[in-house]
């Protein structure tokens, strides 16, 4: 179920223009199986609970033992990360073993961090500290250190994050599907140095993997609880969406460039969307969606042309197929 679940997700990634994305969930080898046969880059980590337990937490630490190694059996364009899921499922000494492992490996974390106000709430209560002020008295803050999400941090922990080199993923559909929070502060990190990146989450939580579309909601999202139209400009969310997304991984990527990655896609320009086209960009962020993509290159190779990715109706009618399944089984 998750090898076709991702081979769908890949699909749906590739129709809608992106190239590579950062991954955290179970079943580590089956979603690489996918990634590698449908030609996208991933950057997947193995995920950690321990629940506070002890024993979950050797478990996934001999799990993440055994993933670091596999990766190589995989191509180039599939990397591992480690990924704690979160401060209220995993230790503080799960998560300070987590961080000497990245470190040992170079290898970037994952992790989930100041997403809601009740995990703020919790974490003051279970620790005394706010989960970014939590991290940096564990001592975990990193230039590997990838969150997503960052809703409420304040002022001082901005810095924090500049500081020590923290990359933050912004993931405008999920927190407003979910009523996690909208104030994501964009601007003052970015102010501050903090590489901010774009993300959809996950379908659970955001229902689509349409960058275009993240594109769109990020800088309206930011500019409506600013108050401010001037706020998140469309080249600032562009770049979050493909150079910065990319550097937060670690990729030389997101721009066409000598000596960058040969990642890019083709835009139709014969649609509404892009009629008239004083502004590209503007266009692209504000006007159009995932639909609007006519072709994808990763690494070089021809994974969509002219709207059509190969076997995607295999993939589609097998992947809804074991949906039903599941869903009567259960």
């Amino acid at each position: 179920d998750v090898y076709w679940g991702t081979k769908l997700a890949c699909l749906e990634m590739i129709k809608s223009g992106t190239t590579t994305f950062f991954d955290m969930y179970h079943k580590f080898r089956d979603t690489a199986d996918a990634v590698e046969e449908m030609g996208l880059r991933a950057l997947l980590a193995g995920v950690c609970f321990d629940h506070f337990k002890p024993e979950l937490a050797e478990k996934s630490k001999r799990e993440n033992e055994k993933l670091v190694a596999e990766v190589d059996n995989y191509s180039e364009r599939i990397q591992y990360a480690v990924g704690p899921h979160a401060i209220y499922t995993v230790s503080g000494e799960l998560l300070q073993w987590i961080h000497g492992f990245a470190t040992e490996h170079s290898v970037p974390i994952h992790l989930h961090l100041a997403e809601t106000e009740g995990e703020v709430r919790d974490s003051v209560k279970q620790f005394g500290l706010t989960p970014v002020r939590y991290l940096y008295k564990l001592g975990i803050l990193s230039p590997r250190l990838i969150i997503a999400h960052g809703i409420y941090v304040d002022d001082d922990e901005v810095c924090m994050l500049a500081d020590h080199g923290v990359k933050v993923v912004h993931n405008p559909a999920s927190n407003m599907k979910l009523a996690s929070g909208i104030q994501f502060k964009f601007c003052e990190m970015r102010k501050a140095g903090v590489t901010v990146a774009l993300g959809t989450d996950g379908c659970s939580s955001s229902n689509n993997l349409d960058m275009v579309e993240a594109m769109k909601l990020a800088s309206l999202l930011g500019k409506a609880w600013r108050k401010d139209p001037e706020a998140i400009p469309a080249g600032e969310i562009f770049k979050a969406a493909t150079e910065a997304g990319a550097s937060a991984i670690g990729l030389k990527a997101g721009r066409i460039a000598e000596g960058y990655l040969a990642d890019l896609c083709l835009v139709d320009l014969n649609i509404p969307a892009f009629t008239p086209n004083h502004n590209f960009i503007s266009n692209l962020v504000y006007a159009a969606n995932g639909s609007c993509i006519d072709t994808v290159i990763c690494d070089g190779k021809i994974l969509m042309r002219d709207k059509k990715v190969p076997g995607e109706e295999e993939i589609m009618e097998h992947t809804a197929e074991l949906a039903y399944k599941l869903v009567k089984e259960s």
